[in-house]
């Protein structure tokens, strides 16, 4: 595995994505109201997951694409452990958000969301698996999801 640049890791769409995480966050945390058990449950939800999940897309750099692609086998960092840890943590970031903003009906959300992150794992994984055999499959038994 390499190891590149910080400025090959810094893109418009990374930038995209970390200023739409920090408007999300924000509409929690400057929302007029009262901050009752749901509101601060999921803030405390969603913050750290939207930290792990910048870690985890830091840590994949270049190899980050909207389609499934084998760049390289990323398996350092937050990889060392979950396989998928921008579904993860994104999907933990949107149900955070969904719960501190109180739209119970909106949570219905995670159950599109999830399916759809696990078919996108599961054709990550074939791409992966067609490119890198054997590495691959070893790094998959000894990580999660």
């Amino acid at each position: 595995m390499t190891t590149p640049v910080a400025n090959e890791k810094i893109t418009p769409f990374f930038i995209l994505q970390f200023c739409l995480a920090l408007i999300l966050i924000s509409v929690v945390a400057f929302r007029p109201g009262a901050w009752n058990v749901a509101r601060l449950a999921g803030f405390c939800i969603a913050v750290p997951a939207a930290g792990l999940l910048f870690t985890a897309r830091w840590q994949l750099g270049k190899s980050f694409s909207i389609t499934p692609q084998a760049r390289e086998l990323v398996t350092g960092g937050l990889y060392s452990k979950i396989r998928n840890p921008i579904y993860v943590f994104s999907t933990l970031m949107v149900a955070g958000v969904l719960i501190a903003l109180q739209y119970h009906y909106a949570l219905l959300l995670l159950l599109a969301l999830i399916p759809i992150q696990i078919v996108r794992a599961r054709r990550e994984s074939k791409v992966l698996e067609a490119r890198f055999g054997e590495e691959y499959r070893r790094y998959k038994a000894g990580t999660w999801f």
